[in-house]
């Protein structure tokens, strides 16, 4: 996979491309395990059971990654003009809307065991003629199950900075965070053993709310992405810094008084307009292809580079946000 429609990959990013399906490979192999093993030790604790169902929830990120990143190579045709990179957006929407579904669900059912003060019996099993206190395994199986992903939840981030991936940095969130999953649901089991009928319920609460919150964040940030919200790093925080860059880059010219421009994220690459301000009446054709290219040679993620030259300043969205910080209209200083 050396392209994601018309944008080749550097180096580098056909190396971070090939380790994150790697990776994804790797964990959807461990959540095998690790939801058999919590299916033949989960028994009656319903924070057990809340712990089960995440891990199942657990396969779609990672699903999600490899089918839109494989989808995301197919070069654009007369149907799609623009390629399928919004494949990658769709299937963060998807498993974001399950989540949020599903861990709302699982909050009514643990607030439900709450008020009715249900007592989950644990039992025992017989283990070479010694019988063994069933949360001891339960307690080990769900300690055993956050160590790995919080490893792996370090080197995805890193990986998605590198491809410009918001599944996967949804991803190694959410695996970075699955130690508390792991912590609460053996908290909750050992609460049991004490006499202390509310803590596996409260824990499985706990986990349903871990589960929801992860949901709205993965589809709010989905469908801000989807609805063309102005582009932003790949951990949503300010920004994309290449708007600024693009910016300079076309101010750098002699003939451009000023420009704007808008950015949109279309998964893995950016579709930028530029809306340019010339010094003079007009230009010869080459030298608007000669502007665009330097526009996509600054970046791989730039795939798709529009210029629309205008007589006077653009005066829509981010133009009334000062080129000084890296967005907007920029003028010339003179």
């Amino acid at each position: 996979m050396n392209a994601f429609g018309h944008a080749e990959l550097p180096a580098e990013q056909k190396d971070a491309l090939a380790k994150a399906r790697k990776i994804q490979w790797i964990w959807l192999g461990v959540l095998v395990l690790t939801v058999a093993a919590m299916a033949t030790v989960m028994g009656n604790s319903q924070a057990m059971q809340t712990a089960l169902v995440e891990d199942g929830l657990s396969f779609l990120p990672p699903l999600a990654f490899l089918i839109g990143a494989r989808v995301a190579r197919m070069a654009p045709s007369r149907r799609f003009p623009f390629g399928f990179h919004r494949a990658v957006g769709v299937g963060h929407l998807v498993s974001g809307v399950a989540l949020a579904g599903i861990g709302l669900l699982l909050i009514f059912e643990g607030a439900s065991t709450l008020l009715e003060q249900k007592h989950p019996p644990i039992g025992v099993v017989n283990f070479l003629g010694t019988p063994i206190w069933m949360g001891w395994l339960m307690m080990s199986v769900a300690l055993a199950s956050c160590i790995t992903p919080v490893i792996l939840g370090r080197i995805k981030r890193r990986l998605a900075e590198q491809l410009h991936d918001k599944v996967l940095r949804a991803d190694a969130d959410m695996n970075r965070a699955d130690w508390m999953t792991g912590l609460a649901t053996a908290a909750g089991v050992a609460g049991i053993g004490m006499g202390w009928w509310w803590a596996d319920a409260a824990a499985a609460l706990l986990i349903s709310i871990s589960i929801t919150k992860d949901g709205w964040e993965n589809t709010r940030d989905a469908i801000r992405d989807l609805v063309d919200m102005r582009a932003t790093t790949f951990d949503n925080s300010q920004p994309h810094w290449l708007i600024g860059q693009i910016n300079a880059e076309v101010l750098d010219d002699p003939l451009v008084h000023s420009v704007q421009a808008r950015a949109r994220d279309q998964g893995h690459v950016l579709h930028v307009e530029l809306f340019v301000q010339l010094r003079q009446p007009g230009v010869e054709v080459s030298w608007v292809e000669q502007l665009r290219e330097r526009c996509r040679n600054l970046d791989w993620r730039l795939e798709d580079v529009v210029i629309t030259l205008t007589s006077q300043p653009f005066q829509e969205g981010e133009s009334s946000l000062d080129h000084d910080q890296g967005e907007g209209m920029g003028p010339r200083a003179d």
